[in-house]
């Protein structure tokens, strides 16, 4: 009995795994909309949309809609006048915090790299 058939099972395993995880965090918007609650724990739909350049409201709800249906974040409506709606991480959601800040970190890197390792210069662009 071979153990190569057993290495190729646990590597299908692993590319699945990617892959789920891709299919939840994919498009163009998801992960910054996570950065953004994620960096200030609760935010209103204007705040996000704010921090999140170029998306919709449109879409931003859209996307919003998903990352609860994912159970990724909680929204909230507060009894004020007008209603506000506040979003959160959940448990669940937290955990992506590694993920978010490595992403931040490697991102750092990658814009130093590309533009040059001048911080002026990457501060000008950033």
């Amino acid at each position: 009995m071979s153990c190569e058939p057993l290495k190729t099972e646990e590597h299908r395993k692993e590319i699945m795994a990617v892959q789920d995880s891709m299919d939840v965090l994919n498009g163009k918007w998801k992960i910054s909309i996570i950065s953004s609650i994620c960096y200030y724990n609760k935010r209103r739909f204007s705040d996000i949309l704010n921090d999140v350049t170029g998306i919709s409201n449109k879409m931003l709800s859209k996307e919003l809609k998903e990352l609860e249906i994912n159970k990724l974040i909680k929204r909230t409506v507060l009894d004020t006048q007008p209603i506000t709606v506040r979003y959160e991480l959940t448990e669940h959601g937290n955990s992506l915090k590694t993920i978010i800040n490595n992403l931040k970190d490697w991102g750092i890197k990658h814009r130093k790299e590309i533009i040059g390792n001048s911080t002026e210069e990457t501060d000008k662009n950033i």
